[in-house]
């Protein structure tokens, strides 16, 4: 009889346990990144295209998985000449045609709905170099849609990456990132 309650109990249960692990599969049409980059002259603003994101994660354990994958080669900044020196010189598009984050864990609570405020460490990898990083994120759910935004520094010259200065025209060394992800929650 006592197994068979704690059969009945843990059947119960399972599906609650069940409800905690969840996929976010980004809709790369309706995300996009944003970076500025400060310059002695003017403020640069420029759009990324997202092309892929799905994310794992558990609401009962701190741990996430997976990755949102942005084309490198898709940044416009308003300015052609730029861009073209931005593919060739900085982010060398040639040989990295990619941007990615994979989240590993996070702190703070996904409450079942709603605003959740999280802090997501995980591997950015830039020119192919593998940098930890911690964003933190605002995370929406409802029923079955959701969003993930974040706005954090990513310190580029110190990854490795070229500044675009030139003569009198200075560039930061820093560039800031808006991450705006759109899409479903799968279970």
């Amino acid at each position: 009889m006592k197994f068979f309650a704690a059969f009945a109990l843990a059947g119960l249960l399972a599906p609650a346990a069940l409800a905690q692990h969840q996929t976010f599969v980004v809709n790369p049409d309706a995300s996009g990144v944003n970076m500025t980059l400060n310059t002695t002259h003017e403020l640069v603003n420029g759009t990324f295209h997202v092309q892929s994101g799905s994310i794992e994660f558990d609401r009962s354990a701190p741990r996430m998985s997976g990755s949102v994958v942005v084309l490198a080669g898709s940044g416009k900044t308003g300015n052609d000449s730029r861009d073209k020196k931005m593919y060739r010189d900085i982010l060398e598009v040639e040989q990295h045609t990619t941007v990615s984050f994979e989240p590993k864990t996070y702190t703070g609570a996904i409450a079942p709905s709603g605003d959740s405020t999280i802090q997501v460490t995980g591997i950015f990898t830039l020119l192919g170099a593998p940098h930890e990083i911690t964003v933190p994120m605002l995370v929406h759910l409802d029923g079955a849609s959701a969003t993930a935004k974040a706005h954090f520094v990513v310190p580029y010259v110190q990854w490795g990456l070229k500044n675009p200065s030139f003569m009198v025209w200075k560039a930061d060394n820093d560039v800031a990132i808006d991450l705006n992800l759109v899409g479903a929650i799968s279970k």
